[in-house]
């Protein structure tokens, strides 16, 4: 991610096979660190997510990412543009062949049990990823050209690759987050590791209390070298788990949680607005709404059945009605106007057209096809639009069978390939190279539409290999054209997201996507409460 990346969400990434968990109950009052605990300066952050993972290499919910992110730092941090920006790395690059990368790191960020962060840990966590492959990690996409990394100084990083791979160090860069070698190095199984106790931060905040389904507590971590003179103002953070985005409104409402952390449902945003007490903030969107065909399922394999589905979709009653205007058209393209020196300008929408539905349905030997639909319960705004979908379908002759579950459950069908239609959204598209990578190269670790394809594969390599910018916009071009006319995946709309806080906290920074948001450590690190 999606983000998760989670991807990917957002970030957006996929979860470990049989990771499945009913959406939790509303978390019971007076729960830890709740109220007034130390001092006024808890801030209670409400997510409709439980967590699946504390261990970072393996997690993959967006409150996975929430709550380890304020833990293990990542090395680069992200703009409202996309660009990337220094965190734990002051600076990045490639040797001159483009077979070496290279990352030179802070030297002041500390383990919360005294042990110094060094390049030592960044060399671990890249060659634990890439050997022991952990099951449903995000970076592990990435981890094609690399050969190794190694620590040649306390203060800079170099990975060995293969071949010249232009999407490592950024990418690497921005969704890796650096585990101590010290803790994790002591358990050889890193998939068996559940991270669950005795935790160790070089973030802001660490863990000290988990209620699982629940809450999830986080103190204070002094010595923080990102926060103002080093102090995180918050003397706690803590999550509270909700079964779905009105309750988590109404906690808001009622005082019980000071930020809704996911993005609040379109029609929700004018009222909150409007309320006393409350503040929203839009969130930059980098990510896209989307639904992918599985093309390992017949008749999904036919491009002209995908085609038909595509041209059974009412795109813009969707965006009117379900996104209430809060969100513009991604020209049925991967790379959207977000990339926009990337995106190829040539591409439309399609049409919402049934009876062009019925004659590429009739020129496959498809008759009256029926399909399942998956999407999760916890995403407001694609639960508000499925119905939309099926009705346009039915238009057209094609059955579209809703299958609405939690987001864990959700997650798990995900990664076992199990629907015919996917239904969700992307956090962060921050580098189209290695985002169509994981999309659309057979092993691609959100390759959701199950895709394949020699040509694209040699269009998203070539892609890869070069450092030429020239030649690599043109070759992204040539495949987001490919994933259009081929209908590989239905890219139908771009959104920006808006978040709700209590009006008394201040300082919060924005970051784009829903996986960052205003719950980033560096956001977190200096938010403060009026008096």
């Amino acid at each position: 991610m999606r983000s998760p990346r989670l991807v990917g969400g957002v970030v957006a990434a996929l979860a470990a096979l049989a990771m499945t968990a009913c959406a939790p109950s509303a978390p019971q009052q007076g729960s830890a660190a709740s109220g007034s605990a130390g001092g006024g300066d808890t801030l209670r952050i409400a997510t409709t997510t439980d967590v699946v993972n504390l261990n970072p290499m393996l997690g993959n919910s967006r409150t996975d990412s929430w709550v380890t992110d304020l833990m293990y730092p990542r090395l680069m941090t992200i703009a409202a543009d996309g660009s990337k920006k220094p965190y734990l790395a002051k600076s990045w690059g490639y040797s001159d062949d483009g077979k070496t990368g290279w990352y030179e790191i802070r030297d002041d960020f500390t383990w919360s049990d005294g042990t110094k962060l060094t390049a030592k840990d960044v060399a671990y966590t890249i060659n634990t990823i890439k050997t022991k492959n952990p099951k449903g990690g995000v970076v592990n996409g990435f981890m094609g050209s690399v050969d190794s990394a190694k620590a040649v100084s306390d203060t800079r990083v170099e990975i060995a690759l293969t071949r010249p791979d232009s999407i490592v160090v950024p990418e690497v860069g921005f969704w890796m987050t650096v585990v101590p070698e010290h803790v994790f190095s002591t358990h050889e199984n890193i998939d068996d590791f559940a991270n669950d106790s005795n935790w160790v931060s070089a973030g802001p905040y660490k863990l000290s209390k988990v209620a699982k389904g629940q809450s999830y507590t986080l103190e204070r971590v002094a010595g923080y070298p990102v926060a103002p003179d080093g102090k995180p103002t918050l003397a706690a953070v803590e999550f509270k788990v909700y079964p779905d985005v009105n309750t988590e409104i109404l906690a808001l409402k009622k005082g019980d949680v000071d930020v809704i952390a996911n993005a609040l449902p379109p029609a929700q945003v004018d009222s909150l607005r409007s309320t006393d007490g409350i503040a929203v903030e839009e969130v930059p969107g980098l990510g896209f709404t989307h639904m992918t065909y599985n093309m390992k399922r017949k008749p999904l394999d036919d491009p002209r059945v995908r085609q038909a589905l595509a041209h059974a979709v009412d795109y813009d009653s969707i965006r009117k009605v379900a996104v209430q205007g809060q969100a513009v058209t991604a020209n049925s393209s991967p790379i959207t106007d977000s990339l926009k020196q990337y995106a190829n300008p040539d591409l439309k929408e399609y049409s919402y057209d049934p009876e062009m539905s019925k004659k590429l349905l009739a020129e496959a030997g498809v008759s009256n096809p029926t399909f399942t639909m998956i999407y999760s319960l916890q995403d407001p705004v694609v639960s508000a639009w499925t119905s939309i979908v099926k009705e346009g379908a039915a238009k057209a002759g094609i059955t579209i069978e809703l299958k609405g579950m939690d987001r864990n459950t959700y997650l798990a069908k995900t990664s076992e390939g199990d629907y015919d239609i996917y239904a969700g959204s992307f956090a962060i598209m921050d580098e189209p190279v290695s985002n169509m990578a994981l999309q659309y190269l057979p092993d691609g670790a959100i390759n959701y539409s199950q895709v394949d394809d020699p040509k694209l594969t040699s269009l998203i390599q070539q892609a890869q290999g070069t450092v030429d910018p020239e030649q690599q916009m043109a070759l992204v071009r040539q495949a987001a054209a490919y994933v259009h006319d081929e209908m590989i995946d239905n890219i139908m709309y771009v959104q920006n997201l808006y978040v709700a806080h209590r009006a008394d906290w201040t300082g919060f920074v924005t970051k784009p996507s829903e996986l960052l948001s205003i719950i980033d450590p560096e956001s977190l690190a200096q938010v403060t409460r009026s008096k």
